[in-house]
């Protein structure tokens, strides 16, 4: 099974069908209240339209945006976001603190935008995140590998040591023959 999901990964990370490039994507999900989460300018950037334009769609189909699909960043977040970013000024934004949206509440975006770039652009976004998803559980899969072959390593070490010294007292050369100790009369 590990094989097939790494070919997989690594054929939806070449494939140059895609509308929206796989890194440009994934670079563009964050991680918010412990949600993998992409930001409305970002999206509204990668769907075409305006960040005004995409939240005025949002607000008509409220209704299709729970909070688990949806929230607006506390003032907190927002800051925390921007020093992650590196390159979210002051200014170059608008005065309201942006939404963002879980895997679910951007595919909720596609029914909401309603145009054939936002359908397509919606499949990039959510092969994203699955492969996200397949690398992170890869990784995962990694690291407990390592950790297993660690802990038989440091098992392996002791009994490893032991056979050492035991070779090296052997290819010690004897000791040399100790005088006898006390009288010895002469023959």
């Amino acid at each position: 099974g590990n094989q097939n999901g790494v070919s997989l990964v690594y054929r939806c990370m070449t494939e140059k069908t895609s509308l929206v490039p796989f890194g440009d994507v994934s670079k563009r999900i964050f991680l918010i209240r412990n949600q993998r989460v992409m930001i409305d300018s970002d999206l509204a950037m990668l769907y075409g339209v305006t960040t005004f334009n995409l939240n005025k769609a949002v607000k008509r189909n409220i209704g299709r945006f729970p909070p688990d699909f949806m929230f607006q960043l506390t003032p907190d977040e927002y800051r925390s976001l921007r020093f992650q970013i590196g390159i979210l000024e002051r200014g170059r934004h608008s005065k309201y603190l942006p939404r963002v949206f879980t895997e679910q509440g951007v595919a909720m975006l596609s029914s909401a935008l309603r145009s054939e770039r936002a359908v397509r652009v919606n499949i990039a976004i959510m092969r994203a995140f699955v492969r996200l998803r397949q690398m992170v559980s890869m990784n995962a899969e990694l690291a407990a590998k390592l950790a297993e072959l660690e802990r038989k390593t440091e098992k392996h070490d002791e009994s490893i040591r032991g056979l050492f010294q035991a070779i090296r007292k052997l290819m010690a050369p004897p000791a040399p023959p100790r005088p006898p100790i006390g009288f010895k009369p002469d023959s």
